[in-house]
């Protein structure tokens, strides 16, 4: 992987303001609006919509990825990077870490305003799972918006990723707390990686409904060699077909 390559692809995403709005801002606001309304000095409840906040944030940017990837599929840019010295994986590798890299921004600036803001106390233990441990987690969703990237158009790249997006975030508890979920439909979300995202960071801050940090890993491991063996693939149907 070219690390100025990387460098170049950071500082492209960063200019564009939809990043800014919908991967910075957004789930900043959101968890101070749902606190605000839902939580009303409950801090369990703050510590709780933090996890869920951030994991959003970090999902959304990941997502984010696909973008630029229909894009430079429909204009034929991937075609000219094939004549370059840059490889194929190399090319993965780069905008994955490009997705991994813009995730930090909710995963940091979220805790932070829980902290300082809210007044959210954790320890040690507990911070690093819903920082480090939620942002290690986000790979799949990075995945997930590379596929959705080799498959979709520069026009349908936004639907698709919407359509990926929220039924995660709602069925997946992030949008909506699995304390509140019927029986069935917290059985369903068990087989979204959205679920076990949320896991990771839940289990920094309470025991309620957390599952092991183990089990959430393994899980999410699954998730990322399937995407990955997903993503190698079409990568390399396109590359067949110039």
């Amino acid at each position: 992987m070219s690390v100025k390559y990387l460098v170049l692809e950071i500082r492209r995403v960063l200019r564009s303001p939809r990043f800014l709005i919908f991967t910075v801002c957004f789930p900043v606001l959101l968890f101070l609006l749902y606190t605000g309304i839902f939580a009303k000095g409950d801090k369990s409840a703050v510590a709780s919509l933090m996890v869920n906040m951030t994991a959003f944030g970090a999902m959304a940017s990941a997502l984010f990825t696909g973008t630029r990837v229909a894009i430079e599929r429909q204009a034929g840019w991937q075609r000219q990077l094939r004549l370059t010295p840059l490889s194929g994986p190399g090319y993965l590798v780069a905008k994955a870490a490009t997705g991994m890299t813009l995730a930090l921004a909710p995963v940091i600036l979220v805790p932070l305003v829980g902290r300082l803001v809210e007044g959210v106390s954790l320890d040690a233990q507990g911070w690093l799972r819903v920082t480090v441990g939620v942002w290690l987690a986000v790979l799949p969703f990075t995945l997930i918006g590379l596929l959705i990237g080799q498959v979709g158009t520069a026009d349908s790249v936004q639907p698709i990723t919407q359509l990926v997006m929220l039924p995660m975030a709602l069925v997946g508890g992030i949008f909506i707390p699995i304390e509140v979920m019927p029986h069935w439909l917290l059985t369903v979300s068990h087989v979204l990686p959205s679920y076990w995202l949320a896991q990771v960071g839940r289990g920094g801050v309470t025991s309620d409904l957390s599952t092991g940090l183990g089990q959430d890993v393994l899980v999410l491991a699954i998730f990322t060699v399937a995407l990955s063996v997903a993503v190698i693939r079409r990568y390399r149907r396109d590359s067949a077909r110039v």
